[in-house]
């Protein structure tokens, strides 16, 4: 049963952050008790995969009170210790591979324990603009923060920044220093440095990290917004913005961020301080795929080929008339992100084309769907509509491969998708 104690006790939490921003907080660890492990494994993803003990939630979940209090009494005594994290790459866009780290499923517990009071504390001091990982917040949210910050700045230079490896890079110490400037708890601050310092396990080999949070991790994400608050938000609003000539703005998504001047010759400067900032906190903005770009709004009788273009969570951002013939900014599916798609969906119907006919419907409506959710904007339907397309040649070309004939024609398709209706592209977001 889930206890209101635990919701008393953020709310709290929050009301004295919010009362005394300058206050830095020194007694947090005793707040953790059974009840808020027991909130924290509730509000921990069951679906995820298992750690390297590979312990699930529903094995965790059998003697899910045991389990608490054991956990509890190694907290409160000092006695845990953080478990070795399985390292696990993805493939990005430019086909590059990103480390993910998996911690075991009790790691997560405690580590959304002690994000659950950090980020009561937290809540109150970020930025407006700052937009991941953060509560009934979403990167549709950013998007259109972006595209509104345009329009009332009326921009006409846009930098588009790139941190170089930033969750493998930041400085442990760095964190540390930052989270005493809020947070001084030493049992807090220790155990945060366990959880950086973990092992991690690949192929069977171990190694121990001296920078970064992997990503994958639940307390990452927290981690990486309090760095990057004090390095980049607060920087921007207390010593940037007062001494620009024109309007600016920022939008942050995680490390992904936009920043968008009024003005060139502010757009030109802040491309001078950037690296000089970051490298301070040792990070670094990648050279070649940091750039400024000329955005400014249109005259009526200006070419849109004068304005470039950028991306920015997925989308490219370009400069476009309406139907009713006014500029506007119009977003699309970035060519990476599109290309990627297709293939995914070109792999899957290759891959599992001897799959019961339902069940491959079912995957197909679901990663169609998700495609949709995401990338349904407005101004998105045409390439929502090719990649309908593209799955149905797909399915039809090896759906095809079982037939004695090896392939199926379009009339005797189009009868079959009757019966098995893939779903139609749809605009799901209005931003």
């Amino acid at each position: 049963m889930r206890s209101p104690t635990v919701s008393l006790k953020l709310c709290q939490l929050r009301e004295q952050a919010g009362r005394y921003p300058k206050r830095i907080f020194t007694t947090l660890h005793h707040l953790i008790d059974v009840d808020f492990l027991r909130e924290a494994f509730y509000r921990t993803n069951k679906k995820s995969v298992a750690g390297y003990d590979e312990v699930t939630a529903k094995e965790y979940a059998r003697n899910l009170e045991g389990n608490l209090k054991e956990l509890y009494s190694r907290y409160k005594s000092g006695r845990y210790k953080a478990p070795l994290v399985k390292r696990v790459w993805i493939e990005k866009e430019d086909k590059t591979q990103r480390p993910i780290g998996i911690p075991s499923f009790e790691d997560k517990i405690l580590q959304r324990a002690v994000a659950m009071l950090l980020s009561a504390i937290y809540e109150i001091d970020f930025y407006d603009f700052s937009y991941g990982f953060r509560e009934k917040r979403s990167a549709h949210d950013a998007i259109k923060s972006l595209r509104d910050g345009c329009y009332q700045a009326k921009v006409s230079t846009v930098i588009d920044a790139d941190i170089s490896k930033f969750f493998d890079c930041m400085p442990h110490d760095r964190i540390r220093e930052i989270l005493r400037l809020r947070v001084n708890d030493g049992k807090i601050i220790s155990l945060i440095g366990k959880w950086l310092n973990a092992g991690v396990v690949e192929r069977g080999n171990v190694s121990y990290p001296d920078c970064g949070s992997p990503q994958g991790g639940v307390i990452s994400p927290l981690i990486a917004n309090i760095f990057l608050h004090h390095v980049l938000d607060e920087w921007f609003v207390k010593q940037v913005c007062p001494v620009l000539h024109g309007r600016c703005f920022l939008v942050r998504f995680a490390d992904d961020f936009v920043l968008g001047c009024e003005k060139e010759s502010d757009g030109q400067r802040l491309m001078k301080v950037l690296p000089k900032r970051f490298e301070k906190y040792g990070l670094t903005i990648h050279p070649e795929k940091s750039k400024m770009i000329r955005f400014k709004w249109p005259k009526k009788r200006l070419v849109k080929h004068g304005n470039g273009t950028f991306d920015f969570l997925g989308f490219t951002h370009y400069w476009a008339k309406s139907r009713t013939g006014q500029w506007v900014i119009k977003r699309k599916t970035m060519k990476k992100r599109f290309a990627r798609a297709i293939r995914n969906l070109y792999l899957y119907c290759r891959y599992n084309r001897h799959e019961p006919v339902r069940e491959q419907y079912k995957q197909l409506r679901m990663k169609l769907q998700g495609i949709y959710n995401y990338y349904g904007i407005i101004g998105n339907y045409r390439a929502l509509w090719m990649i309908y397309q593209y799955v149905k040649d797909y399915w039809k070309k090896w759906l095809g491969r079982r037939t004695s004939k090896g392939y199926i024609n379009w009339e005797k398709f189009d009868k079959f998708l009757e019966v098995w209706e893939l779903p139609l592209p749809r605009i799901t977001k209005m931003v």
